[in-house]
């Protein structure tokens, strides 16, 4: 045999061994278990993802779920993950909005009856804010008479009918007219400034999916754990369990180390995960697996690390798998540690370093104190993981929103269900169109005022004074 022979021998080997992995990972449904599967979909990325699908990009089915799918089932796929949360948002351009045959004329200018027209992946060099890949005067191909209607706007650029405190395309829960007079008059500084009170324990024995039979709600003691030897030999996992939520709360070892298996049986794991949790938090776990956190887990991705972030991330947390007891902490699950060190722990920004230096972090120094009552501090968690109202089996409660998405982009998501527990209205859209302001940790006042409720109370002045003339006339 012939040293060319050899070689094209070589070489078609090499190829076709080649070939066959970068198709095993294209072809199989998820990339669980074998770090080579994903690391072989990474080679056939077309291109970088935008920050709110980069975790997840490696579990192609997710909006690929069939190969050259059309851009229905890609709409399925958006739909999925976001219909809930558009639905709740009381979405300002549904879908039924570009299907009716009304805004026919205007479809056909803009269809966004599907979401890829707006959203387009792999596509870095056109992507803006919110992963928007259309150009920034996309507004205008339908409101270009916007000043015609409203004097307010006469005379605006294109590019600030998003801009902060304005509009949103999606969401504008904060931002609608009516909502805007009806706290128009609101100080800067509200007279009564909580937080919401975390009401779990107080309604949990109502809640059809917690475990009461196992759990009832009794105080343990050590002589009460199951696995009182392993805790007579690690004195630090006693002393955390015995003072945690959960040993208050009777909630035992295996608990949380016992995990249903196919055949029902309950088996003990040494380092139970985010299914563990959802045992009796599954609100809470079903946040956290939609949020920047676990969103790799959601899709059976390897756990997310500080080291994949695009954001600056602390280099001794490069490594750190991130789970439930990641910030909770395994046996001591301190929701204090979790509000802000297990968050500073990792996140090394501008904006995280600046937290300690903030006028909310000395409320909440004086809360942990014991000068303030609970829930006067404001922590990290505060804003980004904030306490709402939630309704299970028809029972109202107050969890904690661990999907930080919810409230991330655009910022005035937050303004309702946080901002607005200590500040009025016009201070908080002014605040969070501030981006020094932002980037400081609210460090002073906002710089410059929105006028977006000054418009709102223009526009209502002029209704009024319409309906009093058409009611001169009339009479």
């Amino acid at each position: 045999m012939t040293q060319r022979s050899k070689l094209w021998i070589l070489w078609s080997v090499v190829s076709a061994v080649l070939a066959g992995y970068l198709l095993a990972g294209l072809l199989l449904n998820d990339a669980s278990g074998s770090p080579w599967r994903w690391e072989a979909r990474a080679w056939l990325t077309p291109g970088p993802t935008s920050h709110g699908h980069y975790q997840i990009e490696l579990a192609c089915n997710a909006c690929h779920a069939s190969p050259f799918a059309g851009r229905e089932a890609m709409q399925e796929a958006c739909v999925n993950c976001h219909g809930v949360e558009l639905k709740e948002a009381q979405d300002s351009h549904p879908r039924s909005k570009f299907t009716d045959p009304r805004h026919a004329e205007r479809a056909a200018r803009l269809d966004a009856a599907y979401c890829v027209t707006c959203h387009v992946e792999h596509r870095p060099e056109i992507t803006h804010t919110a992963g928007v890949t259309l150009p920034l005067d996309f507004c205008v191909i339908c409101h270009r008479d916007v000043g015609k209607e409203r004097p307010t706007h006469r005379g605006l650029a294109f590019d600030t009918c998003a801009s902060s405190g304005c509009h949103n395309f999606h969401d504008n829960r904060a931002l609608y007219e009516d909502f805007l007079v009806k706290h128009a008059a609101e100080p800067d500084v509200l007279e009564a400034r909580r937080l919401p009170r975390r009401d779990f324990a107080k309604v949990v024995e109502a809640l059809s999916d917690y475990p009461i039979d196992r759990y009832p709600l009794k105080p343990l003691a050590a002589t009460d754990a199951d696995q009182g030897e392993n805790l007579r030999q690690d004195l630090a996992i006693k002393n955390d369990w015995l003072a945690s939520a959960h040993a208050r709360s009777g909630v035992n070892c295996s608990g949380c180390h016992e995990i249903a298996a196919g055949d029902g049986a309950r088996r003990w794991t040494e380092k139970p995960g985010f299914e563990a949790c959802a045992g009796c938090h599954k609100s809470e776990v079903k946040g956290f697996l939609a949020g920047r956190h676990g969103m790799r887990l959601a899709r059976a991705l390897p756990a997310m690390t500080p080291a994949a972030a695009r954001l600056p991330m602390k280099p001794d947390a490069h490594d750190t798998p991130l789970g439930c007891t990641t910030c909770h902490a395994a046996h001591s699950f301190d929701v204090k540690q979790a509000a802000v060190e297990a968050c500073l722990g990792c996140h090394d920004d501008g904006h995280s370093r600046a937290y300690k230096d903030s006028p909310h972090y000395g409320l909440w120094r004086q809360e942990l104190k014991g000068a303030l009552p609970e829930g006067s501090g404001v922590t990290c968690a505060s804003c980004h993981m904030p306490r709402v109202e939630h309704r299970q089996d028809e029972v109202k409660r107050v969890l904690v929103q661990h999907n930080q998405n919810d409230t991330l982009r655009p910022n005035e998501k937050m303004i309702r269900p946080v901002c607005m527990n200590c500040h009025g209205l016009k201070f908080s859209i002014d605040a969070l169109a501030d981006p020094q302001l932002v980037a400081s940790n609210f460090k002073g006042r906002p710089r410059h005022h929105v006028p977006s409720i000054d418009m709102a109370l223009e526009a209502e002045r002029r209704a009024e004074e319409s309906r009093r003339r058409s009611t001169q006339e009339g009479g």
